[in-house]
């Protein structure tokens, strides 16, 4: 049974599961940034790979995972193979959290938070 609290119904088990899964992906850095440029326009996988600095099979392989979760599309342009990102909502979400990130770490005046990595040696 759903709750409904402040409005907000909560999602089903399989929504969760979804979202959960499209956020493992991007849990990696590199398919983070993979889908960071993407998110500025479309690109093959040669540009991209120089764009990212991974090896061209490495970023091929982040790319198939990304496609096969449907984060990101391709199409044939001639010999190349073209990705896009599909999903304006997907693009929001990754600008927002890569935006606000980079604005924490560049206004040196701001309250500056406990890293991920040390809440998980602490337990919090």
């Amino acid at each position: 049974m759903a709750a409904d609290i402040g409005g907000f119904e909560d999602p089903s088990a399989e929504v969760l599961a979804e979202a959960a899964a499209a956020f493992g992906l991007l849990a990696s850095a590199a398919r983070l940034h993979l889908m960071w440029a993407l998110a500025q326009g479309e690109c093959d996988v040669t540009h991209l790979a120089d764009r990212v600095g991974g090896a061209l099979p490495a970023v091929s392989q982040h790319l198939a995972k990304l496609k096969l979760a449907g984060l990101v599309r391709s199409r044939r342009e001639g010999r190349r193979q073209v990705y896009y990102v599909d999903d304006p909502d997907v693009v929001t979400v990754v600008r927002s959290m890569v935006g606000q990130l980079s604005a924490r770490a560049d206004d040196t005046s701001a309250f500056v938070p406990v890293p991920v990595r040390a809440l998980r040696r602490t337990g919090r």
